[in-house]
């Protein structure tokens, strides 16, 4: 087979122009650091990097929303003590309005100062985000989520909170309903009440305590209804379970003496009345802070309390408060808990993140130390292909030059 000298020329320059162009495409790696410049460079290390590439704009996008989560739960958690605090200082003004020695000057005094703590409560409830938003809207609310109306405070938001969408589910919001109007009422398992005099129809001379559970095992949540028969010394109390029908008779009642019954203990004081009458009924997690204030502020701007009525009401505005601080305790440690997830994310996601560029380094940057060598040995590669072939042709050195 014969080979033609021109044949072995084009070989030899097309062997040539093959590494001036490997030598070309190492000098664009060592300039922008990257060995994955298209995809036609490296397909698999091109897909790498697009892999990682989206992995870390999900991350990215994780971080930013956890950090807005971040932002309004401390706001939600500062706003609940904030709230707390301003309870404490309605239960102070509550126990000094017990005071045997007030009078009703004093009681509006008082009344005029939970009446300014709870505007400011109501101010914290509506305490905007930063962003357009409310801390406590739930679900979302263009206006404020609580309006103070003629009945009272309503709620003007949807139950709930708004999450970033997101495959971690980052809250935005908490839910006010759940924070100001669903603590337990009564005392977190049954509620007792004064009823209406069994023969005056007038409030009863005496007043019953929130109560305690001695068993819960033995609680029914059925509603109860207790009489007392007789005064002082000669009296007796009848406990009615209104759902089942079963009476049970305490003879003889001492006034102060503790009464239990299915699982439930309470304790009636005062100047007890023939015809007396008080309530029991199953706690619902409907107590509303705000109605808790205006019924306490309201009951203290009535005149002509007797003592026992002063305390009964007194009794019922304590036990009420307290059990709306503890529902906001509660929900402030949910927001806590929050808060230490978002943490946890956080870590995690950073990780992930490292991973990720990792990952992408890994598939395109290049390795400096290497394609500088690379680069070398080609320079010597070309350069000694080129005497080789100039020789051989007996170029000029215009010819060298222009190659």
């Amino acid at each position: 087979m014969r080979v033609a000298t021109a044949n072995m020329y084009d070989a030899t320059i097309s062997q040539l122009m093959r590494r001036q162009m490997e030598m070309q495409t190492t000098q664009v790696q060592l300039t922008s650091g990257k060995k994955v410049a298209a995809a036609s460079d490296d397909p698999t290390g091109a897909a790498r990097v697009e892999r990682a590439l989206a992995s870390l704009g999900r991350v990215e996008a994780n971080q930013r929303a956890l950090e807005a989560s971040r932002n309004s739960m401390r706001l939600a958690e500062s706003a609940l003590a904030d709230g707390s605090e301003i309870l404490q200082q309605i239960r102070e003004t509550l126990v000094a309005a017990g005071n045997a020695s007030y009078g009703d000057a004093e009681r509006l005094g008082l009344a005029a100062k939970i009446e300014g703590l709870r505007n400011q409560l109501l101010s914290i409830a509506n305490r905007p985000d930063g962003s357009g938003g409310f801390v406590f809207s739930g679900q979302g609310a263009s206006q404020p989520p609580f309006l103070d109306e003629a009945g009272g405070v309503r709620f003007n938001g949807l139950p709930g909170s708004v999450i970033t969408g997101n495959l971690d589910d980052f809250p935005l919001t908490v839910d006010g309903r759940l924070a100001w109007e669903e603590a337990r009422s009564g005392n977190g398992y049954y509620v007792t009440a004064p009823m209406t005099n069994a023969i005056t129809g007038g409030p009863p001379r005496a007043w019953i305590d929130p109560g305690r559970v001695t068993d819960p095992a033995l609680l029914t949540g059925n509603d109860y209804e207790i009489q007392i028969n007789g005064t002082s010394g000669l009296a007796q109390a009848t406990i009615t379970n209104i759902t089942t029908g079963a009476v049970t008779t305490v003879l003889p009642y001492e006034l102060g003496k503790t009464l239990t019954i299915d699982g439930m203990a309470f304790t009636i004081s005062g100047l007890v009345q023939d015809g007396d009458r008080f309530s029991i009924g199953a706690s619902q997690s409907n107590l509303q802070v705000f109605d808790v204030l205006d019924t306490a502020v309201a009951a203290l701007r009535t005149p002509g309390r007797n003592a026992q009525q002063i305390q009964q009401s007194n009794v019922i505005a304590l036990r009420d408060l307290d059990q709306s601080f503890q529902n906001m305790q509660n929900v402030r440690s949910l927001v806590g808990e929050q808060l230490n997830l978002l943490d946890g994310s956080e870590n995690r996601l950073a990780d992930l993140k490292l991973y990720n560029q990792s990952e992408r380094s890994a598939a395109e940057d290049l390795d400096m130390t290497e394609a500088i060598s690379k680069f070398q040995v080609q320079q010597t590669s070309y350069d000694a292909a080129l005497r080789s072939y100039a020789a051989v042709q007996r170029l000029n050195l215009f010819d060298y030059l222009n190659f």
